[in-house]
């Protein structure tokens, strides 16, 4: 392909492609007809020296090579429309989307006072809110579906900007009218002889920071439910008299269980905000982070072109 006869429509093309997999599909998004996208593939295959894509019968299937293109053609096509788009941007008269990977903890701990900040400031910004998978979450950035993870330093990608957002640690919640609610202080005898709910979110999970705390006492416990949420662990707490340890911040405004201070240390976690270096220049989604910041107590955004900032990495994870 020689540059001075490169279409960027064809590029176009071969994106919309690449996220629909149908012919039919792309040529709604490109307002097109099938005709048309079936010549466009033509042109792309005759540019590219491969056929990029192959009939099934759900649709088109991308080539090894059209894979390789993918993120290429869609940082091409990023950067234009950055050079497109009018350097003045107005949160108030924006209309746009902030996609969100998260736990149910980094929900409930950052997301929801970002919405709070965001909603009177920017009412025509839409929040979509990601379950977090780890697994996928590369690919999700260089498509576009993710804009900021909300993860861990060490679950975060080396090639990923990243801003350290807070240090949490835990609280014991127990539910009220539990007999041990009323004593002011848990002893670590005491805590060792109740039974235990942790969150595990990887799932099945009966062991977690708490017991590698325990163990360096010579101590045990004795963990009798492992569940994937933090929000379904309170709603237990309440209805039993297992008892859990959880992040403070994620009770910090419940005000229906009773919350006592561990009697020994647990290692708590850095919670970290990262995106794609696709957004980092983007003034939209630069507002949307800054505002995300502050909503989480950082009053600033790094300079334009800074280089991702050392997160603290303690080593340390959430109790599971």
């Amino acid at each position: 392909m020689d540059i001075r006869t490169v279409d960027l429509n064809l590029l176009k093309a071969f994106d919309a492609l690449m996220d629909e997999g149908s012919v039919t599909r792309t040529a709604g998004r490109l307002a097109v007809t099938q005709p048309a996208v079936s010549g466009m593939l033509n042109r792309l295959r005759e540019s590219f020296g491969d056929p990029l894509f192959v009939r099934t019968q759900r649709g088109v299937m991308p080539t090894p090579r059209a894979i390789e293109l993918a993120g290429p053609v869609k940082d091409v096509l990023a950067q234009v429309e950055a050079l497109l788009r009018p350097a003045a941007f107005d949160p108030a008269t924006a209309s746009f989307t902030v996609s969100i990977a998260t736990t149910d903890y980094a929900l409930k701990a950052v997301v929801m006072p970002f919405l709070a900040a965001l909603r009177p400031l920017a009412p025509g910004i839409r929040v979509a809110v990601r379950p977090m998978d780890e697994t996928r979450l590369r690919g999700q950035f260089e498509r576009g579906e993710v804009h900021i993870a909300l993860l861990t330093p060490q679950t975060t990608p080396q090639d990923l900007h990243a801003r350290r957002l807070f240090d949490e640690d835990y609280v014991c919640v127990l539910r009220q009218g539990h007999p041990e609610a009323g004593r002011g202080r848990l002893t670590l005898a005491r805590f060792c002889a109740l039974d235990h709910a942790i969150v595990s979110l990887d799932g099945g999970g009966f062991v977690g920071a708490t017991d590698e705390a325990l163990k360096a006492l010579g101590r045990s416990r004795r963990v009798v439910l492992s569940m994937p949420s933090f929000m379904s662990l309170l709603d237990v707490v309440r209805a039993s008299d297992l008892i859990a340890l959880v992040p403070r911040r994620h009770v910090a405004d419940v005000r229906d269980v009773v919350l006592v201070q561990p009697p020994l240390q647990v290692a708590g976690f850095t919670k970290v905000a990262a995106w794609h270096a696709r957004t980092h220049e983007d003034a939209r989604y630069r507002w949307a982070r800054a505002l995300l910041f502050q909503s989480c107590g950082i009053m600033e955004e790094p300079p334009p072109g800074r280089k991702r900032q050392r997160v603290k990495d303690a080593r340390q994870r959430p109790a599971r």
